[in-house]
């Protein structure tokens, strides 16, 4: 366990082959490094960036590495197979199945449900989104065959209480609408909502409604 230079409260347990980075602050109660099924403690590593923040009740299983300036909400889940980026914030009661590989500036808010999913850089999730991997559960023979995770590319944002079945690529860019249930394939730069989500626009025709800006997202990272 190297975690020399992190800030950890007491009562957090703390398994062993966990490496912390520098002034980041481990909340209790938090679990790090709980092996998962069929491994063994301390068999494998996790790994905690830089100046992050792990906040009550949050547990992350072994086998992920994060970067610098993680935050978690309370009692955020984080199983193993996670590979994480810089600056990505994941909310309260936020569950992070295996197998996700998460981009830098990505923000995951609370309640969100996520297995298998590939998202880029600068991507905004908002509360309850749920992503899903498997199109006929359940107990299917060849369910490792055939599932599937969700492709969410740099700069896109999903709504609140939003659903994403199996397999679908959210594109550069776009923006779904809340309460969608997206079925296929987002284009890049479009406005889809629905269910099933339908496109009804692109992005740059959306209009800021208290008219500071002629349009909406004029400012960076989605215009340099």
């Amino acid at each position: 366990m190297n975690t020399t230079k992190a800030q950890i409260e007491a009562n957090c347990t703390i398994y062993e082959n966990v490496q912390i980075g520098e002034g980041t602050l481990i909340q209790a109660p938090s679990i790090l490094g709980k092996p998962p099924r069929g491994k063994n403690p301390g068999e494998l590593v996790l790994v905690i960036g830089r100046n992050g923040v792990v906040r009550p009740f949050t547990t992350i299983y072994a086998g992920s590495t994060f970067g610098d300036n993680l935050q978690t909400g309370q009692g955020a889940s984080i199983r193993e197979d996670n590979i994480v980026g810089d600056d990505v914030s994941i909310g309260t009661n936020a569950v992070l199945e295996f197998g996700n590989r998460i981009g830098n500036r990505v923000r995951i808010h609370s309640l969100c449900f996520l297995e298998m999913v590939t998202i880029e850089d600068d991507v905004f999730i908002g509360p309850n989104v749920v992503f899903t991997d498997d199109p006929h559960p359940m107990k299917c023979e060849r369910y490792l065959e055939c599932l599937g995770g969700v492709t969410v590319k740099r700069l896109a944002r999903i709504g609140a209480n939003s659903t994403i079945l199996p397999g679908v690529t959210i594109g550069e860019n776009t923006l779904v609408g809340a309460g969608s249930v997206v079925t296929r394939d987002v284009p890049d730069h479009m406005v889809v909502a629905g269910t099933p989500a339908k496109i009804i626009k692109r992005v740059d025709e959306l209009k800021c409604y208290p008219g500071f800006y002629e349009r909406p997202y004029t400012w960076p990272p989605y215009q340099k």
